[in-house]
């Protein structure tokens, strides 16, 4: 009858290991989407097999015990990326670079582009110690992005596809940082820059400067 099956719908509604298995899902799904990243494969098919079939209430725990981890495990890889790029994102791994990608002609021209980015970073780091008052955005203006970013992604091409999601993130970054300072190193005719502006403009150079060397690591 009716009435049966709405009193079937509502014990298993509110068993304990259904309860369970929907808390599960929802703790392992919230970091991932805080961290602006999905959640790895291996964490996919966890879910996908907590997912599958009913569960007795001791599996119920035995699997959020587990899935302890996996939720503090988003986290960890994403957080580098919301206060500066992490080591575990961005360590540099020898393995993790195809050497005959690296060594072909289109990846070598790039890599020296991105070699001589690093360089131009430093001279205008120099010239703010120097003047602070220097016309930074002329020097910044030199950086054309389309070429840089051409550059930058020529060279990721030589990384594995799991150190590319990393360094993915670490360009986009660094397209940011020379609009930043290009924005930053404005200066209005006759008013001297304030100290405020000039420690600005210092910590995005010394920001970008990173941002280049970190990337360049995996290479040189």
């Amino acid at each position: 009858s009716t009435r049966t099956r709405s009193h079937r719908s509502d014990i298993t509604s509110d068993h304990p290991a259904c309860s369970m298995m929907k808390v599960i899902l929802v703790a392992a799904l919230i970091p991932a989407a805080l961290g602006f990243a999905p959640v790895s494969t291996r964490s996919r098919v966890r879910m996908q097999m907590a997912a599958e079939g009913p569960m007795s209430r001791r599996e119920a725990l035995a699997t959020g015990t587990g899935m302890a981890a996996l939720v503090a495990a988003p986290f960890s890889a994403s957080a580098g990326w919301l206060s500066g790029p992490g080591a575990e994102v961005l360590e540099p791994n020898a393995a993790a670079v195809d050497k005959e990608v690296l060594g072909s002609a289109a990846v070598q021209k790039s890599l020296r582009n991105t070699l001589g980015y690093l360089k131009a970073v430093k001279q205008i780091e120099a010239e703010m110690a120097k003047d602070p008052q220097s016309d930074v955005r002329t020097f910044v203006q030199v950086f054309a992005f389309d070429k840089i970013r051409t550059d930058l992604n020529t060279v990721n091409s030589a990384l594995d596809e799991d150190t590319q999601r990393g360094t993915d993130r670490l360009i986009r970054a660094t397209i940011q940082d020379i609009t930043e300072i290009e924005t930053a190193g404005i200066l209005k005719p006759g008013i001297p820059r304030s100290e405020r502006k000039i420690g600005i403009i210092k910590a995005k150079l010394a920001k970008l400067d990173a941002a280049f060397t970190d990337f360049l690591k995996f290479f040189v």
